[in-house]
């Protein structure tokens, strides 16, 4: 099954390279009108997979992941038709100019081919990938979560009827819909048909992908967040920024899950950090320095455990550690970080500058939440993934991720001394 799907993608993917600009806006302004216009289709799916979830017992995280709502599938079609005007790579030339030998060179921007992605319970996953594909002239092989196969099968059915109406083949974006996992590492094995592999999901789904595919694979998505509040830093101001950082979606990959306080701020910081906290329904997971500073406010504290430096919560829990200085905070991101957003909140240039350049993160902040990891917020759209790693792309990857590069000579029949 899957070769089939394989060769379908590539013969799908040479005709797609050949699009304009203009066809390939006008498959995305297709698919977000059908979006909209089978909504209640889509939502009785989701509505069906996340009662069986539930049953399942899946956690409130996860749930808020997998849930569609009317809102939340306008956004999603309205993403797809922002899509639509974002500058189309696909042909720029990055750059080029005449040889000594009379050679005319430059590089040009291409489509990668076939872009294979696995994710969990995240259906919009289906659309930002199947759309900023699409515009860069990838087809799509997609594998979605047990939990929300039902979803992701009638979206992708959508995406295939707008496809089919405007021409295309319908093979452009395909979605394996058995939960069958022995199916995920055929498809990691797969390196004939998919030319780059994206996993969005947990720690072990990465490991797997690294440990078993045969293709290009790029990791990212596990946020172990980080807030350092700098002594100098100003209490209101750096409360609304983690408020932000934790609350305002706690399911995501970019919400902050472990606040460091320098030791000379935290007296006057911490009975205000608990009375906020106790307001947004954080409990806080304390060292036993701030577990000291925080029983006697209103938060709900318990005493952190050493390994939930390494967890990635997604739901409104926060580690609070005091350190002595910014090298203490520093060491502490490199042992427990991902390398994916963290910030320092601070009214000191140079502790702004130090931070800045010795935290080795795709994404760092200065006075700032790190919920704007996103690439809808960086102006690139709607995002196939964010990369923590550092080859071919970092951070939130946008529509330029999605290509490689050809060299093109022109001669005027001219060969080489």
């Amino acid at each position: 099954m899957l070769e089939q799907m394989g060769i379908a993608a590539k013969a799908a993917s040479y005709k797609l390279a050949l699009l304009s600009s203009r066809e390939k806006n006008r498959v995305l302004e297709k698919i977000a009108d059908e979006l909209e216009a089978q909504t209640d289709t889509i939502l009785n799916a989701n509505a069906q997979d996340v009662a069986e979830a539930r049953a399942n017992g899946l956690s409130e995280a996860m749930l808020d992941r997998l849930a569609l709502t009317p809102a939340r599938l306008k956004a999603i079609a309205d993403d797809v038709r922002q899509v639509c005007n974002l500058a189309d790579p696909v042909g720029q030339v990055i750059d080029g100019g005449l040889l000594d030998s009379g050679l005319r060179l430059e590089r040009r921007r291409v489509p990668l081919g076939v872009i294979g992605v696995i994710y969990e319970a995240r259906p919009n996953v289906t659309v930002d990938v199947a759309s900023l594909c699409l515009k860069t002239g990838n087809a799509a092989i997609l594998r979605g979560g047990k939990e929300t196969y039902r979803t992701n099968a009638a979206t992708v059915r959508v995406i295939q009827q707008a496809l089919k109406a405007c021409g295309l083949p319908e093979a452009a974006v395909q979605a394996i819909d058995s939960p069958d996992r022995a199916l995920v590492n055929e498809m990691l094995r797969m390196d004939k048909y998919i030319d780059m592999l994206i996993p969005r999901g947990g720690a072990g789904l990465h490991k797997l992908c690294r440990e078993h595919a045969t293709i290009p694979v790029i990791t990212g998505g596990i946020g172990v967040c980080h807030i350092y509040v700098d002594d100098s830093a100003e209490i209101v101001p750096a409360l609304k920024i983690i408020v932000n950082a934790k609350t305002q979606r706690p399911s995501t990959c970019n919400t902050v899950e472990t606040l460091l306080v320098h030791q000379d701020i935290a007296e006057r910081f911490m009975p205000a950090l608990s009375q906020q906290m106790a307001e947004s329904g954080v409990t806080l997971h304390a060292d036993p320095v701030a577990l000291a500073l925080l029983n006697a406010g209103p938060a709900n504290v318990v005493a952190v455990k050493e390994q939930e430096y390494d967890d990635e919560f997604l739901s409104l829990d926060l580690n609070i550690k005091i350190v002595t200085d910014l090298d203490d905070a520093i060491a502490h991101i490199r042992e427990h970080g991902t390398q994916h957003s963290d910030a320092i909140l601070t009214r000191t240039l140079r502790n702004a500058d130090r931070f800045v350049n010795e935290v080795d993160s795709s994404a760092v902040y200065v006075n700032a939440s790190t919920r704007f990891t996103d690439g809808g917020q960086f102006g690139l759209g709607a995002e196939v993934a964010v990369s923590t790693q550092k080859l071919h792309a970092r951070g939130p990857m946008g529509l330029e991720a999605l290509t490689t590069y050809k060299w093109i000579g022109v001669g005027d029949d001219t060969i080489r001394a």
